[in-house]
């Protein structure tokens, strides 16, 4: 399985989404490998898209997103769970993709481990605080480079998802420009996970 490459995540987070779809996240560490086959993301721009955590500009938190492409974005959401992002675009333009949800290929016994309250192995990286769960990804890992082999986490081609088997919708829990269809997934994967629409109470950015 050959490791996606800087390159081709240099693009818009909207094309990047749908390359993302069938790849594999691999995640290695001393208790063994995950792997998760990715089935639903969500595509968020910079300075242009008010759901975006880049909106207002460049800070500390956000500095990754600004580039280069091919970096883990990692951040901390409701006190309680990790977001994971796929950095995309060129180096000082801001952009990124969402990883919502996967179907875990390798390393089940750990994955369940990780999440133990889940029933169904299909379930267990169904939404994004379960995907980084299962992977054991934190904040720590924020700004790791996903093409680099030496990398303890990294992106792989899987097998490409056809195009009639895409589908698109909102975004998931935003309060702002929800209504875009920048939400892709594979149609039939149970490990999709359910939409929620978003509103004023929802905390604005997610990527």
């Amino acid at each position: 399985m050959s490791q996606v490459t800087r390159d081709e995540l240099a693009h818009d987070p909207l094309w990047v989404a749908r390359r993302l779809l069938g790849c594999e996240l691999r995640s290695t560490g001393p208790e063994g490998d995950v792997g998760v086959r990715l089935v639903e993301v969500e595509a968020y721009r910079g300075q242009d898209d008010p759901a975006s955590h880049c909106y207002r500009g460049r800070t500390e938190r956000n500095a990754v997103m600004f580039g280069p492409a091919g970096h883990l974005y990692v951040y901390f959401v409701y006190g309680m769970h990790f977001c994971i992002n796929v950095v995309c675009m060129t180096d000082g333009v801001a952009g990124a993709v969402l990883l919502r949800a996967g179907e875990v290929t390798t390393g089940v016994e750990l994955a369940r481990s990780r999440r133990p309250a889940v029933r169904k192995d299909d379930q267990l990286a169904s939404g994004p605080a379960r995907l980084a769960g299962v992977l054991g990804i934190t904040g720590e890992h924020n700004g790791v480079d996903l093409t680099d082999p030496a990398s303890p986490i990294g992106l792989f081609n899987g097998e490409q998802v056809v195009e009639d088997d895409i589908r698109s919708g909102p975004r998931v829990g935003v309060a702002a420009a929800m209504d875009l269809p920048w939400r892709t997934w594979v149609d039939g994967s149970p490990a999709v996970s359910s939409y929620r629409r978003g509103g004023r109470r929802r905390t604005r950015a997610r990527a």
